[in-house]
């Protein structure tokens, strides 16, 4: 148990050190990725009047309809092709990408990369 809070808050601090530096605005709003043990969610958020402009998950009735036998990281990739289609929906181009505190690595590259080839601009 008191590993997991270490993790945690290890977690949080990096998210902290991270948003210290990146900014969403109207222009360039900020594409976040949450990452639980099972699903992986991502918004694209206007910080300026602190808005959510577009969102995707894996529980989203759109990715589970897909998500028959594909692990992970390939339903990441669906959720980031799917929020970067909701994002160029309402004319959203460009975005500053947000990690959340972990690392840029597996579940969270493979969003990224699903969202870059569907269009987004980081």
């Amino acid at each position: 148990m008191l590993a997991t809070k270490d993790l945690r808050a290890a977690r949080r601090r990096r998210h902290t050190r991270v948003r210290a530096k990146v900014k969403g605005t109207a222009e360039r709003p900020r594409l976040s990725v949450f990452r639980s043990s099972n699903h992986i969610q991502a918004q694209v958020v206007d910080d300026v009047r602190g808005h959510t402009l577009a969102a995707a998950s894996s529980l989203d009735p759109e990715v589970k309809a897909q998500a028959d036998g594909k692990n992970k990281s390939a339903l990441a990739g669906l959720v980031g092709a799917l929020v970067a289609k909701r994002a160029l929906d309402k004319g959203i181009k460009t975005i500053v990408f947000d990690r959340g505190g972990y690392r840029y690595h597996g579940r969270v590259k493979a969003l990224a990369e699903a969202a870059r080839s569907a269009g987004l601009v980081f």
